[in-house]
């Protein structure tokens, strides 16, 4: 099923998973390889589990006629079939449980390759080598979290998931090649139960990734030297296929909207951005705290507040009464918080944008990483801690570590100590000098002949040999 001949471009189908950090890397690698004349189809999962899904499928495939949408219709799961509540894993799940129904699909077109989610990659590694078509895996996590996720699986894959008893008897400290030793209060919780779904799904992807043509990563060498090169090196599994990094991925041009004119009213590098990704709600109590702690840093602050998973979800509460009575009035002059969907692009790009206060996601990271703009690390899940290491060894930014993350014992953050460390943060020096050389770093990586430039050639020139 693949291409022959050099005048031929190479065909490639990318598939996705569900929620905007899956969705996102996924849409701009489809925009660049586009704009280097591959030829891409993008297989659009449906349903989606979040309206913003919807949304940028719909602005991406109407701003790029030249990408062609497959419509991938899953069947419905019954929740009662797995451990978990998860809408995010649930839909993984439903996704992976509907594999064969693409393979008619992938046969309808001659393909060079299938881009396959990671999170789907168990599911889809069996239907791509029935079809003859070389799989390769994007991992939309740093290259930290990669030799994370091929360790545990590799070292764990014996974990029983058959009882809700069992127990998984972990390291205190992880020694993995290429990283520092990563403490077990660093993974993700659902892991330390061997029957949760996510648990099940990490061992099994892992293991498949090992087994991929390649793996592409949307990072750059200069800001995790070396986790890339132990993989590259087979120092983490000799089996280890070729990780390529060809980030920072550039945002699709539909994605490039209009900033905030609220952000012109303010002096260089003066504002703090708060946001905590597009499925990290925090606690009501949280909520309330940070914006006191943000109130009495003294800082100007713009902050998008979340207090839903899914934002199909009604939005039924004020937003006065979240954050507390009086609060934008109180506010109004020096900060702005909004509900709404952003252009956290167009923020973190914003001359008047001098912090970043993130959960980690690592879309986040590589955009921040990309505008230079300092990180301080609040991490709530999944592999927010992993990538928050990154962002200190990499010296984009600063990781509290003590404030623990969702669901811990640790408790709310009070507002003061929120205050105080957002303060001296914004007045860090240091800080902004070590993200604005980060930048060097990416705008060098992408750049013709630069690392990340390199590895993409790459990538094409291999779908182009067939």
């Amino acid at each position: 099923m693949s291409n022959s001949g050099d005048k031929t471009p190479p065909h490639v189908a990318l598939l996705p998973s569900s929620g905007m950090g899956h969705l996102t890397p996924f849409l701009r690698l489809a925009a660049t390889l586009a704009g280097r004349g591959v030829t891409v189809t993008l297989i659009t999962i449906c349903p989606t589990v979040s309206a913003a899904e919807s949304h940028h499928l719909s602005q991406f495939l109407s701003s790029l006629p030249q990408i062609h949408p497959l419509e991938f219709q899953i069947q419905p799961l019954d929740p009662t079939t797995t451990t978990s509540n998860d809408p995010f894993f649930l839909h993984f799940e439903a996704i992976s449980r509907s594999a064969h129904l693409l393979t008619p699909l992938l046969s309808s077109s001659s393909f060079s390759a299938l881009v396959t989610d990671i999170s789907l990659a168990s599911a889809f590694s069996p239907i791509a080598s029935n079809l003859n078509l070389p799989n390769h895996i994007l991992f939309t996590s740093s290259a930290s979290m990669l030799a994370f996720c091929a360790y545990f699986s590799t070292q764990f894959s014996t974990i029983t998931t058959t009882t809700t008893t069992a127990t998984i008897n972990l390291p205190d400290v992880f020694d993995i090649p290429g990283l520092p030793p990563l403490p077990k209060s660093s993974i993700p919780p659902p892991l330390l139960d061997p029957a949760h779904l996510f648990t099940t799904q990490f061992i099994k992807n892992g293991l498949a990734v090992l087994k991929s043509t390649s793996i592409i990563i949307n990072t750059f060498d200069e800001f995790e030297p070396y986790s890339l090169t132990t993989m590259n090196e087979g120092k983490l599994d000799s089996g280890m296929p070729q990780v390529f990094a060809i980030g920072p991925l550039d945002q699709c041009e539909f994605e490039k909207g209009t900033p905030l004119s609220w952000l012109d009213l303010h002096p260089d590098e003066s504002v703090v951005y708060v946001s905590f990704g597009s499925r990290t709600a925090l606690s009501e109590e949280q909520i309330k705290e940070l914006g006191v702690g943000l109130e009495k840093s003294g800082c100007r602050f713009l902050w998008v507040v979340k207090s839903k998973v899914v934002d199909r979800e009604e939005e039924v509460e004020e937003l006065e009464r979240i954050i507390g009575e009086g609060f934008i009035g109180r506010n109004k002059e020096k900060g702005l918080v909004v509900m709404d969907w952003v252009d956290q692009g167009k923020i973190l790009g914003h001359k008047s944008v001098g912090g970043f206060v993130s959960h980690c996601g690592w879309n986040s990271m590589t955009e921040a990483a990309w505008y230079g703009v300092p990180v301080l690390a609040w991490p709530q899940a999944g592999d927010q801690r992993i990538n928050a290491g990154v962002v200190g060894r990499g010296g984009l930014g600063i990781w509290m570590e003590k404030w623990g993350w969702k669901g811990e014992e640790k408790g709310v953050v009070k507002g003061e100590e929120i205050g105080e460390i957002v303060r001296k943060f914004m007045g860090n020096l240091d800080l902004k000098v070590g993200a604005k050389r980060v930048r060097e770093g990416a705008r060098k990586a992408v750049e013709s002949g630069g690392s990340s430039d390199k590895g993409l050639r790459e990538v094409v020139e291999m779908w182009k040999r067939g």
